[in-house]
C-alpha cells in the first residue's frame, strides 16, 4: 500500500515536469513581448519629445520676433494679461 503511493506520487511529480516547462516557456514569451511593447513605446516617446522641442524652440523664436517687430504691442498685450489675471485672481 505504501510503495502504490508513493509510485502514484512520483508518476503525478513526473507529469507535472512538462507542464511547468510549458507554463514557464509562455510566461517567457509574454514576457518579452511586453519588453518589446515597451521599447517601441519609449522609442515613439523619444522621437515626439524631440519634436515637442523642436516645436517649443521655434515657437519662442517667433514670439521673440513679434516682441522685437512689435513692442508697444507686446506691452499692451502683458498689461492686459496682468489686468485680467488679477481680476480672475481677486474674485475668489
Amino acid at each position: 500500500m505504501e510503495a502504490t503511493r508513493k509510485s502514484n506520487n512520483s508518476d503525478a511529480v513526473a507529469g507535472i515536469g512538462p507542464v511547468v516547462d510549458r507554463v514557464a516557456a509562455s510566461a517567457h514569451e509574454a514576457v518579452d513581448k511586453a519588453a518589446h511593447a515597451a521599447t517601441a513605446a519609449a522609442r515613439v516617446i523619444d522621437k515626439k519629445g524631440a519634436q515637442l522641442k523642436d516645436l517649443q524652440s521655434e515657437y519662442l523664436d517667433s514670439c521673440r520676433a513679434q516682441v522685437r517687430d512689435h513692442p508697444l504691442a507686446a506691452l499692451g498685450v502683458a498689461v492686459a494679461a496682468g489686468f485680467l489675471i488679477s481680476f480672475l485672481l481677486s474674485r475668489r
